[in-house]
C-alpha cells in the first residue's frame, strides 16, 4: 500500500504538466455534461476569473520570494531576445497593413500573437527547476510586458482598423491594467518580507516545489477555459488545424532562438524559457480583445506546445540526462 502510494507520488511529480493539461481538458467535458452541476455554470467564469489570478499571484509570490532584486540587471542577452520579439511582430503588422486582403490574414495574426506575447510570468518556476538563472528571467520578464505595453498600441492599429479610434494612452493603460498586478505586485511583497520579516521568508522559501504545483493547477484550468473556447467557436476545422501550426512552428522557433542566444551569452536555459515560454492568458486575452477574436486561441494551442517541451526539459532533468555544458 506504502510503496503504491509512493508510486504514485513520484509518477505525478515527474508527469506533473501533461497531467494537468490532461486533467483540464476531461473536467471541461466532465463538468459541462454534468446535468447536477447546470446550476453553477453561470458562475463557473467569473470564479475561474478570480481563482485563476489569485493562483498565479500565490505561485509568483513564492518564486520571486527567491529572488534578490539586486540581481535584476538587463544584459546583451535581453536586448537580442526583445529586438526578435518586436521585429518580428512589426514586420508581420506591417504586412497585414500593406496586402489587407491576404488569405491566411487570421492565421499571420495568431503567428503575430504568439511571436509578441510576453514571457510567461510563471516561466521562473521552470527555469529555476532547469537549475538556470531566476534572476536573469525575471528581468526579462519585466522588459518584455513594458515592451509590450508600448508596442502593442503602436502596431494593432494597423491590422484592426475598428480599435483605431482608441489612443495611445487608452491601449497603453488596458494592457498595464491587465499585465502589473499579476508582475509587479508580487515581486514588491516578495521582496518586502525578505527585508521586514525575514522568519516569514525563511518558512516561506522552504517550500521548494509549491510554486511548481500551484502552476500547475493554473494550468488545468487555463486549458479547461481553452477547450470551452475551441468547443464553441464557429470557425471551420482548417482554420483551427492552420493556427494550431502556426502556433507549433512559433513555439520551436522562440525556444531555438532562445537556446541559441543563451549559450552565447552563457544563459541557455533562462534565455530559452524568457523567449518560449508565453503568458498564454495574456494572449488569449489580447487576441479576443484587440485582434479577430478567433486568434485567442492561438494561446491555447500554444500553452500545450511550450507546456510539452517544459515537461520533456523537466523529465530530462530529473532522469539525470542534462547536458552538462548547460550551466548558470
Amino acid at each position: 500500500m506504502y510503496e503504491g502510494m509512493n508510486a504514485v507520488v513520484r509518477f505525478l511529480k515527474n508527469w506533473t504538466l501533461p497531467v494537468a493539461i490532461t486533467a483540464g481538458a476531461l473536467a471541461y467535458f466532465a463538468y459541462s455534461n454534468c446535468p447536477y452541476l447546470q446550476f453553477t455554470k453561470p458562475y463557473a467564469m467569473p470564479v475561474v476569473s478570480i481563482v485563476q489570478p489569485l493562483l498565479i499571484f500565490s505561485m509568483l509570490f513564492l518564486s520571486f520570494c527567491k529572488i534578490d532584486v539586486c540581481d535584476l540587471r538587463p544584459k546583451m542577452s535581453h536586448l537580442w531576445l526583445l529586438l526578435i520579439q518586436i521585429a518580428s511582430f512589426a514586420a508581420i503588422c506591417l504586412s497585414l497593413y500593406l496586402f489587407p486582403h491576404i488569405k491566411c490574414g487570421v492565421v499571420l495574426e495568431a503567428a503575430a500573437l504568439c511571436l509578441i506575447c510576453p514571457t510567461a510570468t510563471s516561466a521562473s518556476v521552470v527555469t529555476l527547476k532547469l537549475k538556470g538563472d531566476g534572476a536573469d528571467i525575471t528581468m526579462y520578464t519585466l522588459l518584455i510586458n513594458l515592451m509590450v505595453a508600448l508596442v502593442v498600441p503602436i502596431f494593432v492599429p494597423l491590422i484592426n482598423h475598428h480599435s483605431s479610434d482608441l489612443g495611445f494612452l487608452q491601449y497603453f493603460w488596458q494592457i498595464m491594467a491587465k499585465v502589473f498586478p499579476l508582475l509587479i505586485c508580487p515581486l514588491i511583497a516578495a521582496q518586502l518580507v525578505r527585508l521586514f520579516l525575514p522568519r516569514l521568508h525563511k518558512l516561506l522559501t522552504s517550500f521548494h516545489d509549491l510554486a511548481f504545483y500551484l502552476w500547475a493547477v493554473a494550468l488545468g484550468i487555463a486549458i479547461a477555459v481553452t477547450v470551452r473556447s475551441i468547443v464553441h467557436t464557429n470557425h471551420s476545422v482548417g482554420e483551427l488545424f492552420a493556427i494550431a501550426v502556426v502556433s507549433l512552428v512559433c513555439c520551436a522557433l522562440q525556444f531555438g532562438l532562445g537556446r541559441l542566444i543563451g549559450r552565447h551569452y552563457q544563459t541557455p536555459v533562462s534565455s530559452c524559457q524568457a523567449l518560449g515560454q508565453k503568458n498564454t492568458v495574456f494572449a488569449i486575452w489580447l487576441g479576443y480583445t484587440f485582434l479577430n477574436p478567433v486568434t485567442s486561441i492561438a494561446g491555447g494551442f500554444y500553452s500545450i506546445w511550450h507546456n510539452l517541451y517544459n515537461t520533456y526539459q523537466l523529465r530530462k532533468q530529473a532522469t539525470g540526462k542534462n547536458c552538462k555544458s548547460v550551466k548558470q
